[in-house]
């Protein structure tokens, strides 16, 4: 059987008191709505269809060709927005699954489950629902003896009796497909907003006596909806669980899970250690046995094998095998960062090419550079690739020695295995195997010191 999606991404959520259109907040570094899409995207549907509104441009910006596009001009409701899909989606044969953008949590096997439920049981809707431990402001599902369906009865219209149930409506649905469309015709907005209402396909279906099914949930934070910022940390907080927990199980230990920080789409190696405070996002790639933090920073990069990167940053960068880096280093977007090499406290490297071997311990900056093998920069070696207009590049060749405090001004070279000496600044290529020194010569005024006292 065919089947499709939509997602109610049209919202501006006025509760989050935001610029930011409401399902482009992140969760775990990835927007609301993108959580959504690439969990629909591993059930292999035939069309995802986001209804957008407030913000359009910007959604699109963010979810690019994975989904189609249709605009809700006016926020008239849920059954509204979903009318909008009308053209793309009418006339198909098919189940519809109708999600909301802002439930960051759900995952594709409870959406799969709730598909093949409503498939099974020849249902023309089915409605997920979840047991609340507090059930208020929630939609309550009323079954009858039978466990069957009756209605749903909004947290306004409940009676006591009914405010006592725990079941609650999710608010995501799935419909035969036509029947769907079908029915929404008859959706009135007859209510205090003047909105059409997509739980009221579901009361028109019973009426007409069609087959009402519901399929609950065992995780109820799955169907977290987030409306404002409370229910966005405790978002975070439950996707955050998720993830490290899913890390651990593979092999990873977290010394503490709750200060943690990893992204949906990072992969870790086993017998890795991750050390509190340290933040782990993007597509990040990191093998096994490394070690990082504390209080690290990773993000968009590869960092290999038995590597270890101590309160240190590193961004869009490759970071080879057994590397040491910190504390206090800063690996900046491009750098290539090759096996056994040592990048120590308060050193700076971007866009630079660190051959295997070499070390720069301490307090530098390699901008801009192509470093070779066995190759040691000494404390305070600097690149200096900018003048104030264009970068240049600096090139240290295999098993060079550059001596502290050391300037290369770009664009230079030092051949393999020559020597810089410590407080040298070098403006022009030094050859191969040669001593370089750039330096004034030292001269010393005897008694200056005393002479300047007794004046």
């Amino acid at each position: 059987m065919n089947r499709f999606a939509v997602v109610l991404a049209a919202g501006q959520g006025t509760r989050m008191k935001s610029k930011l259109y409401k399902v482009l907040h992140p969760v775990c570094g990835k927007p609301m709505v993108e959580h959504v899409v690439d969990q629909l995207e591993k059930l292999k549907l035939e069309n995802i269809v986001t209804v957008v509104g407030h913000g359009a441009e910007k959604v699109r910006d963010q979810l690019g060709a994975q989904v189609e596009y249709v605009l809700q001009e006016e926020q008239l409701g849920t059954a509204h927005a979903v009318m909008q899909t009308q053209d793309a989606l009418s006339d198909k044969d098919g189940v519809t699954l109708v999600v909301c953008g802002d439930t960051p949590l759900i995952t594709s096997e409870t959406m799969d489950s709730l598909l093949s439920y409503h498939e099974e049981q020849g249902a023309k809707a089915t409605i997920l629902t979840a047991k609340a431990d507090n059930p208020f402001g929630y939609g309550r599902i009323i079954r009858d003896e039978n466990g069957s369906v009756q209605r749903i009865v909004e947290q306004k219209d409940a009676n006591e009796s009914e405010q006592q149930v725990t079941e609650i409506n999710t608010g995501t649905y799935c419909f035969d497909n036509k029947t769907l469309f079908e029915t929404l015709q008859l959706v009135k907005n007859e209510n205090a907003q003047g909105e059409y209402y997509l739980p009221d396909v579901v009361e028109i279906l019973q009426k007409q006596g069609e087959v009402v099914g519901a399929y609950q949930t065992a995780d109820f934070d799955e169907t977290m909806g987030v409306n404002d910022r409370v229910a966005l940390s405790k978002a975070e907080i439950a996707m955050k669980k998720r993830i490290n927990e899913k890390h651990m199980r593979n092999g990873v230990t977290l010394i503490d899970p709750n200060q943690t920080y990893i992204s949906p789409e990072a992969v870790i190696g086993q017998d890795t250690i991750i050390y509190p405070g340290s933040t782990i996002s993007g597509k990040t790639i990191i093998g096994n046995e490394a070690h990082i933090g504390p209080n690290s920073e990773i993000k968009d990069s590869i960092v290999g094998d038995m590597s270890v990167v101590k309160q240190s940053v590193i961004h869009d960068s490759e970071v080879g095998n057994a590397v040491n880096i910190g504390p206090y280093a800063h690996v900046r977007p491009s750098s290539q960062i090759g096996d056994d090499v040592k990048i120590g406290n308060f050193v700076e490297v971007k866009k630079a090419v660190m051959g295997q071997g070499s070390k720069a311990s301490h307090l530098s900056y390699v901008g801009d550079a192509e470093i070779g093998k066995n190759v040691n920069l000494g404390c305070g070696s600097i690149t200096v690739n900018y003048d104030g207009k264009n970068k240049y590049l600096t090139k240290v060749e295999d098993g060079a020695f550059i001596g502290c405090n050391v300037n290369l001004i770009a664009p230079v070279t030092v051949g393999k295995g020559a020597t810089v000496a410590a407080g040298s600044t070098i403006t022009d290529n030094v050859p191969e195997q040669a001593l370089s020194i750039a330096r004034s010569r030292q001269t010393n005024k005897e008694d200056y010191a005393s002479k300047m006292k007794d004046k």
